[in-house]
């Protein structure tokens, strides 16, 4: 078995993969400020609970969108597993044709969500992730990487509009009412859940124009779930796509 490891800005998603199939799934906070040791005692309690041991790991990888704490997570995870675990960047083969201005600018997260897509699904595709941000990856006829988008999440967004007002309060996400909201929560609520979906439904259009084509359009991400069901295209939900895409990735550059 190998430990997968996707460092996302808000969360640390950490999977349990054997043969590409995830077998268990944790998430913890993102904090930049704990220490190497602090995440290995959280990350072994997890793994322990379940019946997980460090003679079980065979490897590890990481995707890291959080510069300061790749390091980190790299040390914890040699702690808890003894493996040196191995980082999406520089040197490290995806098999993914990028064709963007500058492809060493493109996120690990895009990377390993768009690997794990062209395994499971027919190009062209579009890939969205909804995290802190919300980006959307897209896939030629041909299965290359030629580009998207990049908004600001769901949540980023309700908290500007609650910290940047006098008068609306924070709010959570569990709307499933109309889009004509009657109180202000509700209103705020619409705003968020059917704005963000009629944007990506909007986005959407405007990309498989530009492809001349329809195409599969995948998502994940914690926030995917609430908003997806929203959206007026068929959209497959994949909650561990990313960690398919990472153990494909380990897959491909382990030692024999």
């Amino acid at each position: 078995m190998i430990l997968a490891i996707d460092v996302g800005n808000t969360h640390v998603v950490m999977g349990v993969l054997e043969e590409l199939e995830t077998k268990d799934m944790f998430r913890l906070q993102t904090n930049p400020n704990r220490t190497d040791s602090e995440y290995a005692v959280l990350m072994n309690q997890m793994l322990s609970l379940t019946g997980y041991k460090r003679t079980d790991f065979e490897g590890a990888i990481i995707s890291s969108v959080v510069p300061p704490l790749t390091g980190i997570m790299k040390s914890a995870i040699k702690l808890i597993t003894g493996c040196d675990a191995m980082i999406i960047g520089p040197g490290v083969k995806t098999g993914l044709n990028i064709r963007i201005d500058d492809p060493a600018t493109l996120g690990a997260d895009m990377v390993v969500g768009a690997v794990a897509a062209l395994h499971k699904y027919t190009a062209p595709m579009i890939v969205i992730d909804m995290g802190t941000a919300t980006t959307i990856s897209v896939l030629d006829k041909n299965g290359s990487f030629i580009g998207g988008s990049i908004t600001a999440g769901v949540n980023l967004c309700l908290n500007a509009l609650s910290t940047g007002t006098s008068q609306l309060p924070k709010i959570d996400l569990n709307y499933t009412g109309k889009a004509i909201g009657t109180n202000t929560v509700d209103c705020m609520r619409s705003g968020a859940v059917y704005g963000t979906a009629g944007m990506l439904d909007g986005l959407i259009d405007r990309m498989e124009e530009e492809l001349s084509s329809k195409a599969t359009i995948i998502a994940c991400g914690g926030l995917a779930p609430m908003i997806i069901p929203h959206c007026r295209h068929e959209i497959i939900l994949e909650d561990d796509l990313l960690l398919l895409g990472l153990g494909l990735i380990y897959k491909k550059n382990a030692r024999k």
